[in-house]
């Protein structure tokens, strides 16, 4: 199992076969999928098939969405990370930064404190130039991480029929960022 980042609350690693339950739980859930096109999974075998297509984008892309666990009670709590994505937006390839979160962990700043450490990861070690992220735009809470973290919104877009806020941040951004902090 490889760690990629720790904090003083969390693991952020590899997500694994054996997370094929906390991945359950997570993309079943409607409300967790309000703003991800509605289509929550309905069966163990798709959250493993979840985790595969990330696992195949570690050796494809050398990243992926990464598992967050809690250090205190080992509880599988959503995931994170940079992705590279090529399918979103038809005009462009770009590294991604996403996080989903299990409901019962909404609100504790958890995404917030991943996106950092993912930005973090992908300019210190990845030497990316530059994250981009997208969100519906009726969510709030997932635009407000963006903006939190130092993302700028550069305009909307459609993704299947839904408006979507389109945002990005360059490495030069992040450190000035990171030096008024």
């Amino acid at each position: 199992m490889k760690i990629h980042i720790e904090t003083e609350r969390l693991i952020i690693r590899d997500l694994e076969n054996f997370d094929a339950q906390g991945i359950f739980d997570l993309d079943s859930d409607p409300e967790v999928h309000e703003y991800l096109g509605k289509h929550p999974i309905k069966t163990i075998q798709e959250a493993e098939e979840v985790i595969n297509f990330i696992r195949n984008q570690y050796l494809e892309n050398g990243i992926g969405r990464w598992a967050v666990i809690d250090k205190k009670t080992n509880d599988f709590m959503g995931w994170t990370g940079l992705k590279y994505e090529q399918k979103l937006r038809e005009d462009m390839s770009y590294y991604d930064l996403g996080y989903r979160l299990r409901k019962k962990y909404w609100g504790n700043g958890i995404a917030t404190e991943t996106a950092i450490e993912s930005l973090a990861y992908g300019f210190d070690k990845l030497n990316l130039k530059k994250i981009c992220a997208a969100a519906d735009v009726n969510n709030i809470a997932s635009n407000k991480v963006l903006q939190k973290i130092g993302l700028q919104f550069i305009e909307t877009f459609d993704y299947e029929g839904k408006p979507h806020n389109w945002y990005t941040i360059s490495k030069s951004e992040w450190v000035a960022s990171k030096n008024n902090r």
